[in-house]
């Protein structure tokens, strides 16, 4: 990591004369030998995320600045900001003033919210500004560590989006952070579903703007389907100048100049499998009998006779005698369904939402409408709605009035997306197993940063049995041990049902208990300030999996601290780390476990026959659950790979043709 890198005029990274009103990488169309050696550089990427030794020489310079300005009081340290913001202006950001500007936030944070940055938090900071992706154990203080890198950029006048996984951190990080940002002289907002137009522009011209990922990429679609094709930054600059209609005061954001991906492995990996699509209703009544008629049809079809089901890739495909037998209905109402190819694409949806979408563990019935859970976060997207009439199918289904269909304004997957931001950086606990595909993709170099403290995380044996009763049996008697001993316990489930059904168990053995999922995600904030006391039991979907500090209250520690039970597999290990990574922080004591049954579903989707079949001998078990996990991350990159190719692929086209995205 040389410093040169940093030595850039700050106007390339901020709206004005050189970038433009509207600031954003262009899409590059790379050559298929550029394609190549990316590939090979980010192979070479997983075994380049341990050098930081530069880091260090950079920490200790900061460590001797910021004793200069212990001894000066808040009106000479006012002075110095002001200094350092004409000194960014008129120099860039040069290394020797990013090494003065984190010695001052490192010292204003210190004084405002008595919270002051270990050597490791600086070094995350300056990779995170660097353009890097700073690979941070969990419980290494992530947050405070971007508020160095962020605030730096906001110094330069660099518009900058702190980017999250969900609005429950949004909110916190921003309110808990805001003290220092306003301290330094910036403005900070946040910006949340609920928020309107005139709130979520507001927000975006604060210096500094926590948001979710999903939230900012789909009001930079928003401000896309604004500009329309006439997207140059002459044309907006003169519109600016001199046109009555001035299209910059109406756009929501001022630019992708610079982002910092708190979760960026969740973010950037996990969740770029699906593209963002903004759509907006259209009145689709005369449909609703037909969206009806088709789950009846469905109805009547055999699995293994009339079509097969794919639980691996998530996809029902009619037998011919399926096709035969659909061919043969005659109907006596005019309908879509007349067309025979538009029938079995309806019934192929219809068998999709009656055998693989899963009342409590895909979505939620509330209020008569159905709301998608995300299988990342465990958390409702009560914005979001399946495509293709498979929404309508599954509300049918479940007997809810059914809703419109949607149009489709503009589509763009998280790929693109992220690649526009002039300057991306990032930060997770998780990243070293995806640092391949984050720098070939992204252009995102993994930095591992060492612990501040020594970790006293300490495994327990891991435990498999046989049937799901048996692992609900084990995790009480672990239960009782723990709380006899004083100690908190974490249990984490794969979903909303799941979490009920162990809620159940506990509430019939007396234990008592309280449950973070879905429903109760207004209690959030309540439910992890407790999880920490002792003797108490919480049991959590994935929203306890990233991003949850639970603190530990008086003598938990001096009891062996949090302990944390996982009863499933996650599709990748780095999510199963997330969720061990709960307990034992900042060198706090802490122990985790895996619980686990043959019959979960995971398994059951994920393991071939003979590898469920060998499974049931000890000593492979570990080697089962290792294939299994390897086999589903290999498809889910193949998944994201096709996408990327395939957005490209649309770019060319769009692009020929003059269209929207």
């Amino acid at each position: 990591m040389s410093s040169s890198s940093l030595a850039i005029k700050t106007g390339a990274l901020r709206p004005g004369l050189i970038s433009g009103n509207y600031p954003e990488r262009g899409d590059q169309e790379s050559h298929w030998i550029e394609r190549l050696c990316t590939q090979f550089q980010g192979t070479l990427a997983r075994f380049n995320v341990d050098r930081h030794r530069s880091l260090q020489q950079v920490a200790t310079k900061i460590d001797r600045h910021g004793e200069t300005l212990k001894a000066l009081n808040q009106a000479q340290l006012d002075n110095l900001l002001l200094e350092l913001r004409r000194q960014f202006r008129r120099c860039g950001l040069s290394s020797t003033l990013c090494i003065e500007a984190f010695a001052l936030i490192r010292e204003t944070s210190k004084r405002t919210i008595q919270l002051r940055h270990y050597e490791s938090q600086l070094m995350g900071g300056w990779s995170m500004l660097h353009g890097q992706l700073a690979e941070m154990e969990t419980g290494e203080g992530k947050t405070l560590a971007a508020t160095l890198a962020a605030a730096t950029a906001a110094l330069a006048g660099i518009p900058t989006h702190v980017i999250t996984v969900n609005e429950y951190l949004v909110e916190r990080d921003a309110k808990t952070m805001g003290a220092l940002y306003r301290a330094l002289g910036l403005t900070v907002g946040y910006v949340t579903q609920k928020m309107d137009d005139q709130q979520r522009r507001a927000a975006y011209r604060c210096d500094i703007t926590y948001c979710t990922n999903k939230q900012v990429a789909f009001d930079y679609l928003r401000d896309r389907l604004l500009l329309g094709n006439e997207r140059s930054k002459l044309r907006l600059q003169l519109e600016a100048a001199y046109a009555d209609n001035n299209r910059s005061e109406q756009f929501l954001l001022r630019g992708l100049c610079f982002a910092i991906i708190d979760e960026a492995d969740s973010v950037l990996i996990d969740e770029a499998r699906t593209p963002l699509i903004l759509t907006r209703s259209v009145d689709s009544t005369a449909e609703h009998t037909t969206y009806r008629l088709t789950l009846h049809l469905a109805q009547k079809l055999v699995e293994n006779q009339d079509f097969k089901i794919d639980p691996n890739r998530q996809q029902v495909q009619l037998s011919l005698a399926g096709q035969e037998r659909l061919a043969q209905i005659k109907l006596t109402i005019a309908s879509p369904l007349q067309n025979v190819r538009r029938r079995e694409e309806l019934v192929c949806q219809a068998l999709h939402a009656l055998n693989l979408l899963h009342k409590d563990r895909d979505y939620l019935v509330a209020e008569d409408k159905v709301i998608i859970i995300d299988a990342n976060t465990g958390r409702t997207m009560p914005d979001r709605s399946w495509e293709r009439g498979l929404q309508q199918l599954v509300e049918a289904k479940e007997d809810c009035p059914l809703s419109d269909a949607r149009e489709q304004l503009g589509r763009l997957t998280y790929q693109r997306f992220f690649r526009r931001y002039l300057r991306l950086g990032g930060m997770t606990g998780t990243a070293r197993e995806v640092s391949s595909e984050l720098w070939s993709v992204y252009g995102l170099r993994v930095q591992r940063i060492p612990l501040h403290k020594s970790s006293q995380r300490r495994e327990l044996p891991m435990v498999i049995v046989s049937q799901t009763e048996e692992k609900w049996a084990e995790v009480i008697a672990s239960v009782v041990t723990l709380r006899a001993q004083g100690r908190p316990v974490l249990i984490g489930t794969g979903s909303v049902l799941d979490s009920e059904q162990l809620s159940q168990k506990l509430t019939a053995a007396e234990i008592p208990h309280r449950v973070l999922n879905a429903r109760q995600d207004q209690e959030e904030a309540d439910i992890v300030a407790a999880a920490g006391k002792p003797q108490q039991v919480t049991v959590a979907t994935n929203m306890a999996g990233r991003g949850t500090d639970i603190p530990l209250a008086e003598r938990v520690a001096e009891a062996g601290g949090l302990h944390v039970i996982a009863t499933c597999r996650n599709e990748a290990k780095r999510i199963d780390r997330q969720l061990f990574g709960r307990c034992a922080r900042q060198g706090d004591p802490g122990s985790y476990q895996a619980i686990l049954s043959l019959d979960d579903q995971f398994l059951q989707q994920n393991c071939r026959p003979w590898l469920l079949k060998i499974m049931e001998r000890k000593h492979l078990q570990l080697y089962g659950l290792n294939q299994a996990q390897r086999r589903i991350e290999r498809r889910r990159y193949e998944i994201r790979r096709n996408l990327l190719l395939q957005e490209q692929q649309n770019g060319r086209l769009l692009a020929f043709s003059g269209h929207l995205e």
